[in-house]
């Protein structure tokens, strides 16, 4: 939303005859101009932060498509149609301090004023909001205020929030109620109906399944292929990848996929699909396995963490169309999440080094360094109060 505001506002002041220095109000502008700009604004945050301006922003559009999906969804289960699961979405953002925050009555939230943080929130209708771990995905406490009995107040319009991804997990109900490992949905936006929602599922025997808004069960897109690994969102299509690292995409009306890669050919044990500046990457995860894992390994490779030994990351050059062995990630970091993976420049973020890969391990978070390859416990608090503020722990884990 930023740089949208800052592209109209270069535009108003070149066509102005006063200076360019001249600040301009954006209150004055023509009511029939804000539903133009609204409809460019895909996530929440933007949305939220454009009607708080003032009451003219306010009315001009509204928070969301009036049959937006509402979270918890329900979804019919994989197998036993008499039982149900729910489908819950988490949003990962970017906090960024502005002279706002850097003047407001908070400790500083940062030993340096410049950077920003990562945090997962995950909201529904029934429940408040709850902060995750953006590694682990575990459920963090709220800072305290000065007298330690109630949550620490946040204005977000102190801050620059900066939306980075969507992630969808599915609860159990009961024991039996869940058998997925992975699910994407598509599409997201504020302006989305619930009629036109889809959500692809990988379950946990390497199973591919897709469910259009109203289907009464779930459909395989591949009755032959039972290992796939990972399945993201690019470019507003399903992409998946299989154990031999073959990326395909899926033909939503006809439930085809199609191949959109050659195999990888890694000899990895887990195949994970990442989007990273507008390229596909495979991270290959290698796990540690002992001699009694034998037979069972491809039934276990689903459905525990194993001890990690190493990654590779390969890069899909679509023009050659072949796989590109990649040694440096330079300021990035890699995040690999049970319910999503993403990148992240950490130039201007606080707690994560380049050229690195977060994941959770059997029990932790955990960071494995592409330059000497070694692998390192993240540190993890699930308390966060005032105390923490400054060091923030939780934002790195």
């Amino acid at each position: 939303m930023i740089s949208l505001f800052s592209k109209v506002n270069k535009s108003l002041r070149s066509d102005s005859s006063s200076s360019m220095d001249e600040i301009v109000d954006w209150s004055q502008l023509p009511i029939e101009l804000w539903p133009k700009i609204g409809k460019y604004l895909d996530n929440h945050i933007d949305v939220l932060r454009f009607r708080s301006v003032c009451e003219s922003f306010r009315s001009s559009i509204p928070p969301s498509h009036p049959n937006s999906p509402s979270f918890p969804l329900q979804i019919p289960h994989p197998v036993y149609n008499s039982l149900n699961n729910y489908v819950n979405q988490s949003t990962v953002y970017i906090i960024e301090p502005t002279d706002a925050s850097s003047n407001s009555n908070l400790e500083p939230l940062a030993p340096s004023s410049s950077k920003g943080w990562l945090i997962k929130v995950e909201e529904t209708k029934n429940q408040p909001v709850s902060l995750l771990s953006p590694i682990s995905d575990r459920k963090l406490s709220y800072p305290l205020s000065n007298n330690n009995t109630s949550p620490m107040l946040w204005n977000l319009l102190d801050y620059r929030v900066i939306e980075l991804c969507k992630s969808y997990k599915i609860e159990k109900t009961t024991p039996f109620s869940s058998s997925a490992i992975k699910v994407a949905f598509y599409p997201n936006s504020p302006w989305t109906s619930v009629e036109d929602c889809v959500a692809c599922c990988i379950f946990q025997e390497g199973k591919l399944g897709l469910m259009k808004h109203g289907d009464e069960k779930w459909t395989l897109v591949d009755d032959k292929n039972f290992y796939y690994d990972d399945i993201i969102v690019f470019k507003g299509q399903f992409y998946v990848t299989d154990k031999w690292g073959t990326i395909s995409w899926i033909d939503v009306s006809t439930l085809r996929l199609i191949q959109f890669s050659p195999p990888l050919c890694g000899f990895g044990n887990k195949k994970h699909l990442m989007e990273s500046c507008g390229s596909l990457y495979v991270v290959d995860r290698y796990y540690e396995i002992s001699d009694d894992m034998g037979r069972n390994y491809v039934r276990r490779r689903y459905d525990r963490d194993t001890d990690v030994e190493c990654f590779k990351v390969y890069k899909l050059d679509e023009e050659w169309g072949k796989w590109v062995d990649v040694k440096n990630l330079r300021d990035r970091a890699f995040i690999l999440s049970k319910s999503c993976n993403f990148s992240v420049s950490t130039k201007d973020l606080i707690g994560y080094q380049g050229n690195c890969i977060y994941f959770r391990d059997t029990y932790d978070a955990r960071m494995y360094n592409l330059d000497d390859h070694r692998i390192t416990m993240v540190n993890f608090n699930p308390c966060i109060d005032k105390t923490l503020w400054s060091r923030s722990p939780w934002m790195r884990c």
